[in-house]
């Protein structure tokens, strides 16, 4: 055998393996940016079809009179949202220079921060994020600003003005909601003391329930829903409408959990955003047939909207941590968001707080269960309950402050005969189901 080219072939090949190396790195890298950018534009769409599911739970819980302006203030809201995350939010909560340097920053203590956000550019062209698009992370930390908005949406239906509300809408997803939630996910304070919050439970839905309470307390109850000492009933207008509107949030809540997993570049992190799914699954299914069961011991019949409530309740329970717990972790912390729920309607009752959709059970109590469950894995009970009374108390403050404001200068409230007749005339001139009011 010639032996005399063997060296050389060898030596060669012993050259070229780091660039060989290199290459396969650079190709690993790439992938794992196209998947998690691919990971966070699925993840951001399902969240969107959410804000669908909160237009048909709406529509359907509120009465038929009311359920055009319900609409309107659905899909108003999403898109003040998406132009205010633009134009202040994302930047306030991934600081940009501008607000580093600027007036905010010391009033906040995000001044440490690294710019990552787009602040004021249109550019989504660069890779500031170096594992994923800027795009596709504004895409997706946009829905969650919307969502926050969407759960005061349903609390405040059937007595209160369009345009007040749309300008809280402006404050809220603008300030209030990118405030907080830097304080977390910007890698502000909290997330240095240890707080964890894995998808919103309280960053999100309980933050939208403290905004949607300061609104209720202000704008009061509707007129007839307690008098006498009692609790009148006003049953909604389209109860398949209230289902599809569940089973179509259930759906999108797989993106706003599975997405906040925000890698999908290797074999773990897929494994991680399946767990993230059969775990989210599994609370809604545990939290509507505890609602399920419950109704029928203590009601004597089982109740749908307390059910359809059981299954939202659950999903938010679970948002704060979808990974850690097994499936039987999960449904039991979904089971105790369903108990909440039809436990929690009638104390707000009591209260004379009037929530039309029941958010503030769903979002708020079963926001700050979940945060709390979270402490069962990690063990810092103490950075979970400072975490929920920061968020908690800014949140409310600042909703409460704003309303007042709304209130006295142009007034929230419509008028007694309005909302008597009813807001889709009186606000917005149409009807929903004209054919229905006709003789």
């Amino acid at each position: 055998m010639n032996t005399k080219y063997l060296i050389p072939v060898s030596a060669a090949a012993l050259i070229a393996l780091p660039s060989m190396a290199l290459a396969q790195d650079e190709a690993a890298l790439h992938t794992s940016y196209i998947l998690t950018t691919l990971l966070f534009l699925v993840g951001g769409f399902l969240v969107f079809w959410m804000a669908a599911g909160f237009a048909m739970l709406e529509a359907g819980l509120v009465r038929s009179k009311n359920v055009a302006m319900q609409l309107t203030k659905n899909i108003a809201l999403f898109s003040i949202a998406a132009i205010m995350y633009w134009l202040v939010g994302f930047g306030i909560m991934y600081p940009a220079e501008w607000l580093i340097e600027g007036w905010l920053g010391p009033f906040f203590a995000i001044t440490s921060l690294e710019p990552v956000g787009l602040a004021l550019s249109d550019d989504f062209t660069g890779t500031s994020l170096d594992y994923a698009s800027v795009g596709s992370d504004f895409f997706f930390q946009l829905m969650f600003c919307a969502t926050t908005a969407s759960i005061v949406s349903g609390t405040l239906a059937e007595r209160i003005k369009l345009w007040p509300f749309l300008i809280f809408v402006v404050v809220l997803t603008g300030f209030i909601y990118p405030i907080e939630a830097s304080w977390q996910w910007g890698g502000g304070w909290l997330s240095e003391a240890g707080f964890s919050d894995f998808a919103g439970s309280t960053l999100v839905h309980a933050a939208g329930g403290f905004a949607a309470l300061a609104g209720a307390i202000v704008l009061g109850p509707r007129l007839g829903k307690y008098k006498d000492g009692r609790v009148n009933p006003m049953p909604g207008s389209n109860l398949a409408l209230a289902t599809l509107g569940t089973f179509i949030l259930w759906l999108g809540w797989f993106g706003f959990n599975g997405g906040s997993q925000l890698a999908m570049g290797t074999i773990g992190d897929v494994a991680d955003v399946s767990r993230i799914f059969a775990n989210t699954n599994m609370a809604a299914a545990a939290g509507a047939v505890a609602a399920l069961i419950l109704t029928q011991v203590v009601y004597g019949k089982v109740d749908l909207t307390m059910v359809l409530n059981g299954a939202l309740a659950g999903l938010v329970s679970i948002t704060a941590e979808p990974l850690a717990p097994s499936l039987f972790g999960a449904l039991l912390t979904g089971a105790v968001g369903g108990v909440i729920v039809v436990f929690t309607v009638p104390i707000l009752d009591k209260l004379k707080i009037d929530d039309v959709v029941g958010a503030i059970p769903v979002h708020l109590i079963a926001g700050v269960w979940g945060t709390l469950a979270v402490a069962f894995y990690t063990g810092n009970w103490g950075a979970q309950i400072m975490g929920i009374a920061a968020i908690g108390i800014f949140v409310f403050v600042t909703s409460l402050i704003v309303w007042f404001i709304l209130n006295a200068v142009v007034g929230i409230r419509v008028g007694e005969e309005e909302e008597i007749n009813g807001l889709d005339v009186a606000e917005l001139g149409m009807e929903a189901y004209p054919e229905f009011s006709k003789g």
